[in-house]
């Protein structure tokens, strides 16, 4: 049988390969870690014209081959086959940004250097023309002396010739001739000079995208409208969401009611109405928010914005030792910290890694949402406070900006003693405008939906079985309370003495247990409790929100709302940490230091609002 022949996709990032990598290989995609590293290895079949079948492998953006970040490090080591076990590729697939040709091309001769067989993909040349530039494809092989072929990943345009010139490289795969190394300065010279003779035409297409740039990171009126637009987009989770919380508490209210009406009164039914629906609905019902909140930031991404909101914020960034390469992987944590923390692979400085790390979590991810959404409706009044801004979603938006403030404060502190060092120096390549693909922001969106949802059906599921049996055993005497008798009472009474001085009471103190496994559990913790002890069985996230409402003082609740927004109550972020340090040391601090900043703000927040009065 003969051995599948191996390609591997390189090039500088913002190139197009993961567009490239998706449209070939489509669905036959396997994604493992490389052996001792913590980066993704993404692999998928592609089929040739021949009828043989080839491993494509998309390797991780670099700039050049001297490695200063793991992913680089990763692409280098596969490329000259220095993983153990594992052959370097058959032959490349070079990537190029036709519209940033120049700067490609200085990482392009690094790889033809290595005098493998290679076909150059000339990528996004559509967006190339309508900046007004066009590129001979020809002139720029003949310049590079392989195969070159303009493609538009996202359209499919140019990838049958590409599939046609890579099985011609890999029919002829005899080493090509070595080409001689030639240094930075040489290379920029030499990219200079070829990238000069392959573009034919340049127009004043940019003209749109210099204006826009010009307003959009300007040192003052950047930032302003940042803000603006983070300001618009937690108004939008409360205000578009609503319409679909409502179809969906009616849906777990109405699923609730079919089972009570088939089932017999009992122990199973009271399991599947009390415990799973009451439970895992109640996190579910969050599920238009966290889809708004998951929009935005896609969007943000797709159209080329995301990373001129990093080089906004590296200025600011600097200031607690940070650069603006830490902005993406701190964004992404809004989302989830998961992906977040596994964004800083891109970091070369370690230090500056380490920190982005170790703040990722104060950053108000999607599971914090679900809390956060059914405090603020139970305490906070739907009002406004000026035209068209809610109470609500400007409660939301400073529980976020605390979020910031407080990452920020800690990177100040960490930089100046177990992270010491000043901020690394920050380049990016700025993407061009353009509109998001549809189909791949739908994509997007369903990929997040379906973790949120899987969650909701495996952590979250059986965290609430847990609780709810807890809850529920041992039966109470007559006239007793259930919950005191429980098990879940009486853990939650040994260990509120120690949370009464921030204005915990019993149910909060209990719904932190649970939480630890993830931090929507915390609402679907609630909703169980109070399941148990009110008359109806099909307890709906409205009468959580009332039970709040006639249970917790504002004070209490505000201190429950500070605790989110600091605590590390998540156990696949502090995995994932000890996965990416490669030990427990620095998991243990974060977790350290988080429960300490979450008890003590959640203790000033009480004591302030009881001085207060409120």
């Amino acid at each position: 049988m003969t051995e599948m022949r191996r390609v591997a996709l390189v090039g500088n990032p913002n190139a197009g390969k993961s567009a490239l990598f998706n449209k070939l290989t489509g669905a036959r995609q396997k994604i493992a870690n490389y052996p001792g590293v913590t980066v993704e290895r993404k692999a998928g079949k592609i089929a040739l014209p021949g009828g043989a079948s080839a491993e494509l492998i998309d390797l991780p953006g670099s700039y050049a081959f001297d490695a200063s970040s793991p992913d680089e490090e990763v692409t280098r080591k596969v490329v000259h086959g220095e993983f153990p076990g594992e052959a370097a590729p058959d032959a490349l697939i070079l990537v190029l940004d036709a519209a940033n040709l120049e700067q490609h091309l200085v990482f392009a001769q690094e790889v033809l250097a290595l005098g493998r067989p290679t076909v150059v993909a000339l990528n996004m040349v559509d967006l190339a023309e309508r900046d007004g530039l066009t590129v001979d494809a020809a002139a720029l092989s003949q310049a590079l002396g392989v195969p070159v072929v303009p493609t538009v990943a996202v359209r499919r345009r140019g990838l049958d010739e590409l599939i046609t010139a890579v099985e011609g490289s890999l029919q002829g795969s005899d080493e090509l001739e070595p080409r001689a190394h030639l240094d930075l300065i040489e290379r920029r010279l030499a990219a200079k000079n070829i990238a000069k003779g392959a573009i034919v035409s340049r127009s004043s297409g940019h003209r749109v995208r210099s204006g826009l740039d010009r307003v959009l990171l300007h040192p003052w009126l950047g930032p302003v409208i940042l803000f603006a637009l983070l300001f618009v987009v937690f108004q939008a989770v409360f205000a578009w969401a609503d319409p679909f919380i409502g179809l969906i508490e009616g849906a777990t209210e109405a699923l609730a009611g079919w089972v009570t009406g088939i089932m017999p009164e009992g122990f199973f039914r009271d399991l599947i109405t009390e415990g799973l629906i009451a439970g895992v609905g109640s996190v579910i019902v969050f599920l238009p928010q966290i889809i708004i909140l998951f929009a935005f930031i896609l969007v943000m991404e797709s159209t080329g914005y995301m990373a001129r909101a990093a080089f906004l914020m590296d200025r600011l960034m600097a200031k607690v030792g940070l650069s603006g390469r830490s902005f993406i992987p701190l964004l992404s944590s809004f989302a989830c910290a998961i992906p977040g923390i596994m964004a800083t692979r891109s970091i070369s400085d370690p230090k500056d890694r380490l920190t982005t790390i170790l703040i990722a979590p104060l950053m108000t991810c999607s599971a914090r949402l679900p809390v956060y959404a059914v405090i603020i409706a139970a305490v906070i009044p739907a009002t406004t406070v000026g035209p068209g801004i809610g109470l609500q979603g400007l409660v939301l938006f400073a529980l976020y900006v605390a979020g910031i403030v407080g990452a920020m404060a800690v990177a100040f502190v960490l930089r100046r003693s177990v992270a010491k060092g000043g901020a690394s120096g920050f380049i990016m390549e700025m993407p061009r405008y353009q509109l998001p693909d549809i189909r791949d922001l739908l994509i997007g969106l369903w990929q997040r939906a379906w973790v949120f949802l899987r969650r909701a059906g495996t952590i979250i599921f059986a965290a609430t079985v847990i609780l709810w049996l807890l809850l529920t055993f041992p039966k109470a005497d007559p006239g007793e309370n259930q919950l005191d008798a429980s098990f879940a009472g009486q853990i939650s009474s040994a260990i509120q003495p120690a949370f009464a001085p921030v204005g915990f009471n019993r149910e909060m103190t209990l719904a932190l247990v649970p939480a630890m496994a993830a931090r929507e559990v915390a609402v679907s913790s609630l909703a169980t409790t109070y399941a148990v002890e009110a008359d109806d069985e099909a307890e709906t996230e409205a009468a959580l929100r009332d039970q709040i409402a006639a249970r917790w003082s504002l004070p209490t609740a505000l201190a429950f709302l500070a605790w989110f927004v600091f605590a590390p109550q998540c156990l696949s972020t502090i995995a994932v940490a000890r996965r990416e340090t490669n030990g427990w040391k620095w998991p243990l601090f974060m977790l350290g230091y988080l429960f300490a900043l979450a008890y003590v703000f959640a203790g000033i927040t009480y004591w302030s609002a009881l001085a207060l009065g409120l």
